[in-house]
């Protein structure tokens, strides 16, 4: 069973981690909480921190209620040398962060009558833009709202229409400075470099030197695999940061962090890959962090080759994973979409005889599509998809799950037959997944001659 994105195992913090700064996160808003709106600002939070040097701690979501917000700061000033909310500064009435955050740190809300003034002009000039109609009333009790500053906060220029905040703790009052950022990514983003000019920042989080990051990809290794090559050159690897994860591609990564400069963490990094190339050779897919989608495309480039989709069940969505990389023009020149089959007939050529034979949910029709598109759209390669994605169609003989795919070319053709689970969703994205891998292994050389 695939969990994506979550972690699986890890070696815990090291020698070489401890003693950086630590930051946590506290992400507001309902909308988030309740799951309508992804949370983007954690994940970019965690990446952006461990570019500076500093280690992610904890990442909350709490909703547009200001006691959980007053609790989770509480629970993570205890030990972290930086929060950093987002989120919850805006014009409307749940929008309360600033006023949380200031009665936490025990400093009063004040009026900043200049930052009026500069919120007024950013929003005339987003209203400009955006065609907004606005009441004066509204828009003026707005910005006021907005320009309410803890004293002795530092004062990020707003983006949107709303500033950052650095809130230091009261005089006499320990703890950490909250950063105070808005829940817009783009603002947020946009925001950052100045928040790490900020001195209670910097003097937070800063000096400590970028955490390198590196991620190695396997494809077809059961966790309990690795797990055993991990105890097995455990102290080869002390004082790396690991972490595995199974990612809903089916990838197994394991991802490390170490210190940029450190030899011995250096020296435990080489120890792991070492022994993963030796443990794993037959299923390491990358051990430079290229993605399923990259490896292809770089194949592609390198040999020269076009590549043209037929596909049924998946409708589209392996010539998308192909078209989401910059320059796949270079190698992809089109697809076809042919559930029917007649459509197959008409658009790829595929005999109606064996329509009538074998079924379309079969090998021999998608080899057939996939020289279809080859020949139809005079490309190097062709790639065939056809089954039931479910959750009805499928029969005693051609259950839900069956899909077959191949691809054709280079005097090569290489096929797969899949017996997948679950839901439409995940049948149609494992054998766009599949189909990808197929590919890699067609340009690797593998196949049996047409």
């Amino acid at each position: 069973m695939d969990h994506p994105q979550q972690p699986t195992s890890d070696t815990g913090a090291t020698a070489g981690a401890r003693g950086r700064p630590r930051a946590a996160v506290v992400v507001t808003g309902t909308e988030v909480l309740t799951g309508r709106v992804a949370d983007a600002n954690g994940p970019w939070l965690a990446e952006a921190l461990r570019d500076v040097g500093a280690d992610i701690g904890v990442v909350l979501v709490v909703g547009d209620r200001p006691d959980d917000l007053h609790r989770a700061l509480r629970f993570l000033a205890a030990d972290h040398d930086l929060v950093i909310t987002s989120g919850g500064l805006g014009p409307t009435a749940d929008d309360l962060t600033a006023e949380v955050v200031a009665d936490f740190q025990g400093r009063a809300p004040a009026y900043d009558d200049a930052l009026e003034r500069r919120i007024t002009a950013r929003v005339e000039e987003l209203s400009r833009h955006r065609g907004w109609r606005r009441d004066p009333e509204a828009t003026a009790t707005a910005v006021r709202k907005q320009a309410m500053v803890p004293t002795g906060a530092h004062v990020l220029e707003p983006v949107g229409t709303a500033p950052g905040l650095v809130v230091p703790p009261a005089e006499g009052r320990d703890g950490p400075p909250v950063l105070v950022l808005p829940g817009p990514p783009p603002e947020l983003q946009a925001m950052w470099d100045d928040a790490l000019t900020a001195p209670l920042v910097l003097a937070a989080i800063g000096g400590a030197g970028a955490l390198r990051q590196d991620t190695i990809r396997l494809y077809g290794t059961p966790e309990s695999e690795l797990a055993a090559t991990l105890r097995a050159h455990d102290d080869d690897l002390a004082g790396l940061e690991i972490t595995t994860c199974l990612t809903r591609d089916g990838e197994l990564e394991i991802v490390t962090r170490r210190s940029e400069g450190d030899p011995a963490q250096s020296a435990a990094y080489d120890a792991l890959l070492t022994a993963v190339r030796h443990d794993f050779a037959d299923t390491l897919l990358s051990d430079d962090g290229r993605t399923i989608d990259a490896l292809v495309a770089d194949a592609l480039l390198d040999a020269g080759a076009t590549i043209g989709l037929a596909e049924s069940c998946t409708a589209g969505m392996v010539a998308a994973r192909l078209a989401d990389r910059p320059g796949s023009s270079a190698y992809l020149l089109g697809g076809f979409v042919t559930y029917a089959d007649e459509v197959k007939h008409a658009q790829l050529g595929v005999p109606t005889e064996l329509l009538a034979t074998v079924g379309a949910v079969s090998a021999e029709v998608a080899r057939a599509m996939a020289d279809g598109a080859r020949t139809r759209l005079g490309t190097t390669l062709g790639v065939g998809v056809t089954g039931v994605a479910g959750p009805g169609g499928g029969t005693a003989t051609k259950p839900v799950g069956l899909v077959h795919v191949c691809v054709t070319g280079s005097g090569r053709v290489l096929s797969a037959e899949l017996r997948l689970g679950g839901s439409r969703d995940r049948i149609r994205h494992r054998t766009t997944v599949e189909a990808l891998h197929l590919v890699r292994r067609h340009l690797a050389g593998e196949g049996e001659e047409a």
